[in-house]
């Protein structure tokens, strides 16, 4: 009966279960269609609280029009509210009615990375003390590795999803309108995303940048990760993109390679 009454709450065309009770004489039918209701509604904003941008470029009406498709094909696997959606973004790229805005299901992608790491575990951060002994050897310096904090992320476009994001926290609807018409939406960009304290910053890189952090990330030494990031751009800057990973948090702890 559970299977039953879960498939029919996200189903409106399927009828009420059989077996259910309902006090005082009510009818059933419209006791159930109620309840079924309210649960659609409370998932479609969780949706809405999850991916703000998503819906403030599509609009309220079809934000939740999209969500409740979106609602009665994933149903929530965990009694978690803020778990819920993490699918949203696959969902936006297969959802017909989107294809006009191609950039959407990335931008979704951005939101809920920002969700993840808000919900990330905390951790003990690097200081800038802790590796100054570091610079007096530069050998032992380029033959790290590095570990990084849990909340951060990267997420990379052929879409200025960065951009698109940026310009919706602006305070006004003026503001925001005239930032979005100075926006080539078709420039790729990758985002560094990391809590910092109560707040979860997103920092636009160069594909060098993102090469250089990706390849740190996947276990290369820091002379490698230098070499990756300068194959894209010459003009990428260690100091400059390190300094970045160091003053944000984002460096938890180090090993020097044999």
């Amino acid at each position: 009966m559970q299977a039953e009454f879960s498939a029919a709450l996200l189903d409106p065309a399927a009828p009420h279960p059989a077996d259910i009770l309902i006090c005082g004489g009510a009818d059933p039918a419209h006791r159930f269609g109620i309840y079924r209701n309210n649960v659609i509604v409370a998932l479609i904003d969780a949706l809405a609280d999850s991916y703000p941008v998503v819906g403030s470029l599509v609009g309220e009406a079809f934000f939740r029009a999209m969500a409740r498709e979106f609602c009665r094909q994933h149903p929530p696997r965990s009694p978690v509210m803020a778990e819920y959606g993490g699918d949203f973004a696959a969902f936006i790229d297969g959802f017909p009615p989107a294809g006009s805005l191609p950039y959407l299901g990335d931008v979704a992608r951005l939101e809920w990375q920002r969700v993840v790491s808000w919900h990330a575990a905390d951790a003990v951060s690097l200081t800038a003390e802790d590796i100054f002994h570091l610079v007096d050897d530069p050998v032992a310096l380029m033959r790290t590795r590095w570990e990084f904090d849990t909340s951060l992320a990267l997420v990379t476009s052929p879409f200025a999803i960065v951009s698109l994001w940026a310009a919706h926290q602006k305070e006004s609807a003026e503001a925001i309108d005239g930032a979005l018409t100075d926006i080539d939406w078709g420039q790729p960009e990758s985002a560094l995303v990391l809590r910092q304290g109560l707040e979860v910053m997103i920092m636009r890189l160069t594909p060098a940048e993102a090469i250089f952090i990706t390849e740190l990330r996947a276990g290369c030494t820091l002379a490698e990760a230098v070499l990756a990031a300068q194959g894209a751009s010459p003009r990428f800057d260690l100091t400059l993109t390190f300094a970045l990973l160091l003053r944000s948090g984002a460096l938890l702890e180090y090993s020097i390679a044999d």
